[in-house]
């Protein structure tokens, strides 16, 4: 996913910053391409030219490790972009997509994403803090950007409206990840790029132009 925002930065020094950085761009290869569980920080230590103990030195611990992982690939996801954050309107949503896209050349972020949030429900989990802020800064994002949207097709964003696009923006968010996890198991059947922008299109179009739910009929 996209949002970068951190409840808490940490400082280091230049030298510092730099070798975590660097063991960061090689983790994230190295799961990227061969997932959480068949690789190991004695793996990525000997790719980086340290010691199993270097590695640890700068993350304490692998499960640390996959969370900048994922703090770092959230800062790759936008540096590209203006001003380095996901844009807003339409083109966050653009964005969502083309993220979805990316993210099938790099299964084994995804899969070290998924496993994370989802350990991160329970009480004390070291992930919890950071997929809290991740989930509610995205939705924040997302809904300015959908409220954008909706008043620049002329929609009053009254109460109701307003509902509808927290609803929309929950359900985007829910079916990226549900997505995910079903191209994970079955890729042969599962169009991750296509199906996310099929969901996306859905969802912002229920919101710019609003018609009558065929649920609610006879």
């Amino acid at each position: 996913m996209v949002y970068t925002g951190e409840r808490h930065k940490v400082h280091h020094r230049p030298e510092t910053d730099a070798k975590r950085e660097q063991i960061l761009q090689i983790a994230a290869l190295m799961f990227g391409e061969k997932g959480t569980s068949n690789t190991t920080l004695q793996d990525i230590a000997e790719r980086v030219g340290m010691t199993h103990a270097g590695v640890l030195h700068y993350f304490g611990s692998k499960k640390r490790l996959l969370l900048e992982v994922l703090k770092y690939r959230d800062r790759d996801d936008v540096e590209s972009l203006e001003g380095q954050h996901m844009p807003g309107g339409l083109d966050a949503f653009r964005h969502l997509v083309r993220t979805a896209y990316t993210n099938m050349d790099r299964p084994g972020i995804v899969q070290t994403y998924l496993i994370l949030s989802s350990e991160s429900v329970t009480e004390g989990n070291p992930g919890r803090e950071y997929f809290f802020g991740r989930y509610a800064g995205l939705r924040s994002e997302l809904v300015e950007a959908l409220t954008e949207v909706s008043v620049g097709k002329g929609n009053v964003p009254g109460n109701e409206e307003r509902e509808r696009i927290d609803d929309a923006v929950t359900c985007i968010v829910a079916a990226m990840d549900g997505l995910q996890l079903q191209w994970l198991l079955d890729p042969d059947s599962v169009n991750l790029g296509r199906a996310t922008k099929f969901v996306v299109d859905v969802a912002v179009t229920a919101i710019v132009h609003p018609q009558e739910s065929v649920l609610d009929g006879e």
